[in-house]
């Protein structure tokens, strides 16, 4: 699997035929909405010409599902995207038209598509209806595992059975995320293979050596690296 980071939580991943793109965020939206925040790199627009087979927003804030990304990315009719959003968002993504499949994706929910499962697990967050993704690859067995913007919260576990290979997690300690210290605890108490950060240092200047994990990650925006 080749793994493209966005900034923030935006992840792209390729896998032979097949694209996911998860919680793109290729504007400045947030800047337009508060001129004190400011993107600390800026948008790489070749991104806007990626069609994915599957595109899944995770929850309803702007620098996930985004009023300026997600239209430019469901405005293609040669393609039909699937699009996995839980409640909040769904009708949001779903009133955007076009050829493309919307799927209602709230918590416990499955969908399988191209060779790859995709679960829906709980996230406790500032949305009402935020999940978190678990993508099983149905040919090696290996799992990602996305939280999506969450706090520590025990109840998560109850949804996450089997190994972890790969796990994005927030680090950034804010608007009701994870800082590191929750992460690192996280990712052990899962005991995952391999701990990847993510949502810090657009609007932050966090270190991601700061999160103390065994096997570390550190992924560059927009460098693709294979895992």
């Amino acid at each position: 699997m080749k793994i493209t980071w966005f900034g923030q939580a935006g992840l792209l991943l390729e896998k032979e035929n097949v694209t996911v793109m998860i919680d793109p965020y290729l504007s400045d939206s947030i800047n337009k909405k508060d001129p004190s925040r400011r993107r600390s790199f800026p948008v790489d627009v070749k991104y806007f010409d990626v069609c994915p087979d599957v595109l899944i927003f995770t929850h309803d804030h702007i620098d996930h599902y985004d009023p300026e990304t997600a239209p430019h990315l469901l405005a293609r009719t040669d393609k039909a995207i699937t699009v996995l959003s839980p409640l909040s968002v769904w009708p949001k993504a779903r009133a955007n038209g076009g050829p493309h499949n919307y799927v209602q994706f709230n918590r416990h929910t499955e969908w399988t598509e191209h060779g790859l499962r995709f679960r829906a697990v709980k996230a406790e967050h500032s949305d009402p209806h935020p999940i978190g993704v678990v993508i099983e690859d149905l040919s090696d067995g290996r799992t990602y595992y996305i939280t999506g913007d969450t706090l520590y919260n025990t109840e998560i576990f109850d949804d996450i059975s089997g190994q972890i290979d790969y796990l994005f997690l927030p680090i950034n300690g804010a608007g009701n995320n994870m800082n590191a210290s929750d992460a690192a605890r996280f990712a052990s108490r899962l005991r995952a293979k391999n701990a990847i950060p993510i949502h810090y240092g657009m609007y932050d200047t966090i270190d991601p050596n700061c999160f103390l994990y065994e096997n570390v990650i550190i992924l560059e925006p927009y460098k693709t690296i294979a895992l």
